[in-house]
């Protein structure tokens, strides 16, 4: 029996290649650089496919249109509008029980929740009730300046490019808030959150 030929055109690198090649119909999809889980070495990156297509935040910075600080600005934001949302939680029935006595932990769930409380109200100071109402309509519950302009009956191309200046306005001053910028609009060096 003659023995098969393989074909050589067979690459290495394309083995360790995660991303996926079907992607459905209507989805709306941006790659973007991640740490890798599985990395030996601390810092390494890989290619992942994130979905933006309930996320007008992803949408703007996969489409270049707000820079790195902004961008983590407006998930922080996001992320303690849920934290403060979250409202009492109730007792743990998975962790041990110690005889009665609770261990005290460094900072409590409730004082993370009262500290975005805090800063969320600080942001609405800053923002003002205008630009607070326009960064909760896109964070919050995912507006397109379209439909801003359809909420406030304004629906002139006027008006949808100042709702989307004033918006890149407010995610500026939420990376400062923050700490993800400077005054003079760099995204600070090694600054996670």
């Amino acid at each position: 029996m003659a023995r098969v030929r393989r074909n050589r055109s067979f690459k290495l690198a394309n083995v360790y290649d995660r991303r996926s090649r079907e992607i459905p119909f209507n989805a709306e999809v941006a790659e973007v650089e991640v740490d890798n889980p599985l990395a030996l070495d601390p810092g390494e990156k890989i290619i992942a496919v994130r979905s933006i297509r309930s996320d007008p935040l992803g949408r703007l910075h996969a489409h270049h249109q707000i820079d790195e600080a902004q961008y983590r600005g407006g998930r922080a934001f996001q992320d303690d509008w849920e934290r403060a949302e979250r409202g009492p939680q109730a007792m743990d029935p998975t962790r041990e029980y110690v005889d009665g006595a609770r261990t005290r932990e460094p900072v409590t769930e409730s004082q993370r929740q009262a500290q975005a409380v805090l800063r969320l109200n600080r942001i609405e100071r800053e923002l003002g009730t205008d630009g607070a109402a326009l960064v909760h309509d896109v964070l919050v519950l995912g507006l397109t300046m379209d439909e801003i302009g359809q909420r406030r009956a304004v629906r002139t191309q006027r008006w949808i490019d100042y709702f989307a200046r004033r918006f890149r306005e407010c995610l500026d001053r939420l990376a400062l808030i923050y700490g993800f910028a400077t005054e003079t609009g760099r995204l600070r060096a090694g600054q996670r959150r």
